[in-house]
């Protein structure tokens, strides 16, 4: 496919899958116009980097839809002054979308092979303004906190009481919840308003696989 048809594949990925999925921001159209996604797909896929679809990544991963990701980004509405936290790196399209328009993002992907891929995606892009980390982040990920705004890639059994309390005040959490075996799941959207109270609002009904270990009880800790 030519740079011409990719541009194109691009603009209507925008403005019929993006757009008439309820995503409307103009800093985040402006952003999925500008970040082109071919580079973040495997070479086998090129063709359908602008396609409605999950496209496959090693491990049995998978890139979000473009109009899951859309919406992440309008949800977070990521400022020039955040830091970012990001949960499942994947590719690395999303931890670009979130770096273009943030300080800094920290990124942690399960798969050092993921990775290392997602780092050339990045670098390819000249997006230096990530820091990514090989790690299970299922149950926290404190270290750089607290965040202004905190991504999980994956379902979770319930909203983690560990990354609402890794929010900064004015911090926005996008978490999908719910049962990975089918049912409903609900995207949502904290916010830290203030001390030990949030704000949750739920944005759109969706069904993703669940963040590698998930489900296990946090370690004790002395």
């Amino acid at each position: 496919m030519t740079n011409l048809n990719l541009d194109q594949a691009r603009f209507n990925m925008v403005e019929q899958q993006i757009r008439t999925w309820t995503v409307l921001a103009p800093a985040t159209l402006d952003m999925l116009m500008d970040t082109p996604r071919e580079p973040f797909v495997p070479a086998a896929y090129h063709q359908l980097a602008y396609a409605d679809i999950e496209i496959p990544l090693a491990h049995g991963q998978a890139m979000l839809f473009p109009k899951i990701e859309g919406h992440i980004h309008q949800a977070l509405a990521p400022k020039a002054d955040d830091v970012v936290l990001e949960v499942g790196t994947g590719s690395g399209f999303l931890t670009a979308l979130l770096a273009k328009s943030a300080k800094h993002v920290y990124s942690v992907e399960y798969y050092q092979d993921l990775l290392n891929q997602a780092a050339a995606n990045l670098k390819s892009q000249n997006i230096s303004n990530v820091t990514l980390e090989q790690g299970d982040a299922a149950q926290g990920w404190n270290k750089h906190g607290p965040y202004n705004a905190i991504v999980l890639s994956g379902a979770m059994p319930a909203v983690p009481e560990v990354y609402k309390n890794a929010l900064a005040i004015g911090g926005r959490l996008f978490v999908v919840v719910g049962n990975p075996n089918g049912g409903a799941q609900s995207a949502m959207l904290i916010t830290r308003t203030w001390g030990t109270h949030w704000d949750e609002k739920v944005l759109f009904e969706t069904q993703l696989p669940h963040l590698i270990n998930a489900g296990k009880k946090p370690e004790f800790q002395f």
